[in-house]
């Protein structure tokens, strides 16, 4: 059975607080909205050494980056937190209603979706221990670190061969390993070759490495490859589920389609962060929470001002505080 939460209904509830959700947090906080944000505290970069790219945050361990985040989140007091899953949501006639996992009901007039994504990675012995050390997905978030070392790609088809090709920024010892057969084109074999990029078909057994360091790839056949680090190209999904529960609308590439300021066809839900963008950067998500944030500010404010404007009786002309008298 379900109970309904303390307060009747907030002004906006955010589910998730990674950096899109708690930069949304903050401007309303701001604009003295009444926020819930709920969160699992599962977030896709807990594993990595350190964010980067972003401007007076580069290499803060991510762990680190939320908690001053969150720090300065509950300076106002408006804002509340609650580390509860949504199971549910659904429209109402004042919003959306939603269901957690702790048998609680929460009514919000808008809803903020800051998910995000989970990343699917190759199942290899081995990578699991490596992951976020020295096994990435992300050279733009990584590369530099590797920079002019001997590196790995894993992946097949276009999807490698671009991975392997962008890698050439960092490094020009590179290795493309397919895991079986390549499924690439004259084309694309032709520019790795230009670009000297060894193409191994050979399957993958395990990774081998110490204290989250990669030394050595180990084949079915063949000699084993030493490699400093390895790029992965990885599949993703939505962590949750409530976007398409709402009725959104996606992207041929599994994101949610957003317009502007992460508004979505549904009317009083927005989406930023991962779960929306390709762009999937920890400062293009917080930039996304600021600029929903805003948005829904704006929303409310809207409503309150046509509910006011409505329910404040017409004066009649004659009756008015100009009128002449007779």
């Amino acid at each position: 059975m379900t109970k309904e939460s303390p307060r009747l209904a907030y002004d906006c509830i955010i589910v998730g607080a990674g950096p899109a959700g708690l930069s949304a947090a903050l401007m309303l906080g701001r604009c003295r909205r009444q926020v819930l944000i709920c969160d699992t505290g599962e977030q896709r970069n807990a594993r990595s050494s350190g964010l980067h790219n972003y401007l007076t945050r580069d290499g803060t361990r991510p762990a680190d980056f939320l908690q001053l985040a969150r720090d300065e989140v509950a300076q106002y007091s408006t804002v509340e937190f609650r580390q509860v899953e949504v199971l549910d949501a659904t429209r109402s006639p004042d919003g959306f209603r939603l269901v957690c996992d702790d048998a609680h009901q929460l009514t919000a007039r808008k809803l903020l979706l800051a998910t995000g994504v989970v990343d699917e990675l190759p199942e290899i012995e081995g990578l699991e221990a490596l992951y976020g050390t020295s096994v990435h997905h992300c050279p733009y978030c990584d590369g530099w670190e590797w920079r002019d070392r001997p590196l790995a790609i894993y992946g097949s088809g276009e999807e490698g061969s671009s991975l392997a090709l962008g890698l050439t920024v960092w490094s020009r010892d590179l290795v493309l390993c397919t895991n079986g057969p390549s499924r690439l084109s004259p084309t694309e074999l032709e520019k790795l070759e230009r670009y000297r990029i060894a193409v191994r078909e050979d399957r993958i057994l395990r990774l081998e490495g110490s204290e989250g360091r990669l030394q050595r790839i180990i084949f079915g056949r063949g000699a084993p490859l030493d490699r400093a680090a390895l790029f992965v190209c990885a599949s993703q999904h939505q962590r949750s589920g409530l976007a398409r529960k709402l009725g959104c609308r996606f992207t041929n590439k599994g994101a949610v389609d957003t317009g502007t300021c992460e508004a979505t066809d549904v009317p009083g839900l927005y989406v930023a962060g991962d779960a929306s963008k390709e762009a999937q950067f920890v400062i293009v998500a917080a930039a996304e929470g600021a600029e929903a944030g805003m948005a829904i500010n704006k929303a409310l404010l809207k409503d309150e001002l046509s509910q006011k404007r409505s329910s404040t009786p017409r004066r009649s002309r004659r009756g008015g505080p100009y009128a002449k008298s007779g």
